[in-house]
């Protein structure tokens, strides 16, 4: 009887950690409504982050954003549909590299670096996603893909580039981005199949749970250097239903449909939004450079949203 090779199996497990996408065409009018939602949502989201900035400790944002967002799904009757035992150690990883790290380490960065540059160093997503794809399923991107992802290097490299410019604090924080941005780039992968099996609420009302339980102890600690104002409070409420609750949901389902780098590239429209709003919201300083790269990595999404056509096999 034959026997698998030990690198076949460990190929075999691997690949069983994500999935493709169900549809491969280019994206219909509602992914690009699940593209769009999220986009907008999280392109707002540093901003909201930032004020809440004003009266909270970075892990008590984190904390309550994520508890916020979880009890708002807590009331679709959807979140509760069941998944099997199995499916727990997976949930678990994705609450952990989608919702406790990236977003302890976002307000922390956020503390040297602008809401702007935040949003725009974001759009790195889909150039993680792809590479963590391309390991796990042992096959690129489509052309269209690999020459929109091209296009966000050369747009996330010129958004970064005058930063080195304002000092080791700032880099500190760019540094802080890029690890969450990393860690999103396998959350994305993870999801796929999560999603796919057991639907978006689901999964994320759970993968929720699990990081509130996570962050409480440094959010509850971080109570004692914070105070409650309104604004602040406010931006905290809309961060937590909308950026923690509603825009991953939508995401979940857009990955699942088109896969993990094309659904990761609608980080390329929040770069723009979070560009945008930072200037005319919080009157944030953007260099000419910064908005060049914002152009080049709208191009780059809108490569990423063709058709993959024929899967280059590694």
């Amino acid at each position: 009887m034959p026997t698998k090779s030990p690198t076949r199996s460990r190929v075999s497990t691997l690949a069983a950690l994500t999935a493709e996408g169900t549809h491969t065409d280019s994206f219909t009018v509602r992914d690009w409504g699940l593209f769009v939602g999220p986009g907008l949502i999280w392109g707002a989201s540093f901003v909201f982050i930032a004020e809440s900035l004003q009266s909270f400790a970075p892990a008590t944002v984190t904390f309550l954003r994520i508890l916020i967002g979880c009890a708002a799904l807590a009331l679709v009757p959807g979140a509760r549909r069941p998944v099997d035992r199995a499916a727990w150690p997976r949930i678990v990883a994705l609450s952990v590299v989608w919702l406790a790290i990236p977003m302890t380490l976002f307000p922390l960065a956020q503390r040297n670096v602008t809401s702007s540059l935040a949003g725009m160093l974001n759009g790195a997503i889909p150039v993680f996603a792809a590479l963590v794809s391309t390991l796990l399923l042992r096959r690129l991107p489509g052309i269209n893909q690999r020459w929109g992802l091209l296009l966000g290097c050369v747009g996330i490299v010129m958004m970064g580039i005058p930063s080195l410019h304002d000092g080791r604090s700032n880099i500190i924080g760019v540094l802080m981005i890029l690890a969450a941005v990393a860690l999103y780039g396998v959350a994305v992968n993870l999801n796929v199949p999560l999603v796919q099996r057991y639907g978006s609420l689901a999964v994320f009302w759970r993968a929720g749970i699990v990081a509130s339980v996570l962050t409480a102890p440094f959010g509850i600690a971080g109570f004692a250097h914070s105070t409650v104002e309104s604004r602040p409070l406010m931006a905290l409420m809309v961060l937590g239903v909308f950026g923690t609750g509603v825009a991953f949901v939508l995401m979940g389902m857009l990955s699942a449909r088109v896969g993990s780098t094309r659904s990761s590239a609608l980080t390329y429209l929040e770069a723009m939004v979070a560009l945008v709003l930072g200037v005319v919201v919080r009157h944030e300083q953007v260099r000419p450079l910064e908005v060049l790269g914002c152009v080049v990595i709208l191009g780059g999404a809108w490569l990423t949203s063709q058709s993959e056509g024929v899967p280059t096999a590694l």
